[in-house]
């Protein structure tokens, strides 16, 4: 399902202020009612009870498991660096330094973990989120799909010239039909579709009702996501432009199921997962019909993210395996085309393009990374040797409210750690 995106209209609690042990929700037998959360109604997901629920999602909605590895679990080494607490830089649009440590705060961090060189130098978890827990990652989960899809290219199993209506038939007359699968990857697709959360008539809102477990009386709407993608109506020409749509990745989870014959949730288990050596059990939130938001429905931990970011990193490598094709890495690097990128709206960040489903800086770094609202990153920075996974619960769900306060953090990191 997709979740509602809270909005406040006033000044948020702090990060201290808000943690749920503080809170006390969903505390007692039985939790007192006013702080009870609930699905139905929508509470689980309002500031500030929803830093609570990101690390409780399948209390509340149906899931499905992503196996974690049965044997050979990796274990990272740890060489703990208290400097970085310290390390200094000026935000975005301010003229005053602040601190890595004051950053965490100011980002309403649940957990993050620093790897450099393959070891984790930094690592603390906040409020909800234990070692070992799983938390809500959003819309980084469209990376584990857009990885999963360039890996199935790269291996030949998918064409990414070919149209998506030769893979999946039901959508030959959507939108879809004849958009090829790197439009997809790419999201540079036409669709009559709108993401915009301020305005009740967006479509994202049907596309929200349809994958939402809990539907109201009187619902006639679609009851399932493959059920909702093949009425998206085309709006202008596919390969144009970048056009950041929840769709396009539900759309090429249907590709990859189609074509493999098996779930997302397997299909990540099976890929990554176990060849990670991953240590604890994801899980995807699922539709009416048990089918995985691969839009956004992924939970995991903290840990297990930092070793796909590593495995990336290491152009595919990694638990001894080469578990990816290194040509995904290069191909992310190499061909995210900053001239179609959507400028307009996301102002901050300048010069950045999109590949494979991942964010890409185009700076001197060749940094790139993973997005999710609410203030999910992972971010792989290849000439620092530096990967950083951040899980949130911010007050309000765009990245461009927290990205002051974190991309400048994450540089000035790698910058410290490069001189090491």
């Amino acid at each position: 399902m997709l979740l509602l995106y809270s909005s406040l209209s006033a000044e948020p609690l702090s990060q201290e202020e808000s943690f749920p042990e503080k809170l006390g929700y969903m505390k007692g037998f039985p939790p007192k009612a006013d702080k009870i959360l609930s699905a139905s109604d929508g509470s689980f997901f309002k500031f500030p009870a929803l830093r609570y629920s990101v690390s409780h999602m399948r209390e509340f909605i149906p899931t499905r498991v992503v196996p974690a590895a049965i044997e050979h679990r990796y274990e990272f080494k740890k060489k703990l660096d208290k400097n970085i607490d310290n390390v200094k830089f000026t935000p975005m649009f301010s003229n005053e330094k602040m601190t890595w440590k004051e950053s965490l705060s100011k980002n309403y961090t649940d957990g993050i973990i620093i790897l450099h060189r393959g070891k984790i130098v930094y690592e603390k978890h906040f409020g909800e989120l234990k070692p070992y827990g799983t938390h809500a990652v959003m819309s980084v989960s469209k990376t584990f799909t857009g990885t999963l899809g360039a890996t199935l290219v790269a291996e030949g199993v998918l064409d990414q010239n070919k149209k998506v209506s030769h893979y999946v038939p039901a959508l030959k007359n959507s939108a879809f039909g004849d958009a090829t699968i790197r439009n997809l990857l790419d999201m540079q697709t036409a669709l009559k579709y709108s993401e915009d959360y301020s305005d009740p008539n967006s479509e994202i809102w049907a596309y929200s009702a349809s994958g939402t477990p809990c539907k109201p009386k009187g619902y006639t709407g679609a009851r399932s996501y493959y059920e909702y993608l093949p009425t998206i109506k085309k709006n202008g020409e596919h390969g144009k432009k970048f056009a950041y749509k929840t769709v396009n990745t539900d759309a090429l989870g249907w590709v990859i199921s189609s074509v493999t014959g098996k779930t997302i949730p397997d299909l990540i288990s099976e890929r990554f997962w176990k060849p990670l050596g991953a240590n604890v059990d994801g899980y995807y939130q699922v539709d009416d019909y048990g089918i995985a938001f691969a839009g956004g429905g992924f939970n995991a931990s903290l840990e297990d993210l930092a070793k796909f970011g590593e495995m990336i990193r290491n152009k595919g490598k990694f638990n001894g395996k080469q578990i990816i094709p290194a040509s995904v890495f290069d191909d992310i690097i190499q061909n995210a085309d900053n001239s179609k990128f959507d400028k307009e709206h996301y102002p901050n960040l300048k010069g950045w393009g999109y590949r494979n489903m991942w964010w890409v800086t185009n700076n001197p770094n060749k940094a790139f990374m993973a997005r999710g609202v609410y203030g999910q990153a992972i971010y792989v920075d290849p000439k620092a040797e530096m990967v950083i996974v951040r899980l949130a619960s911010t007050p309000t769900a765009s990245n461009a409210d927290n990205d002051p306060w974190s991309l400048p953090a994450y540089q000035a990191v790698a910058d410290y750690l490069s001189k090491k």
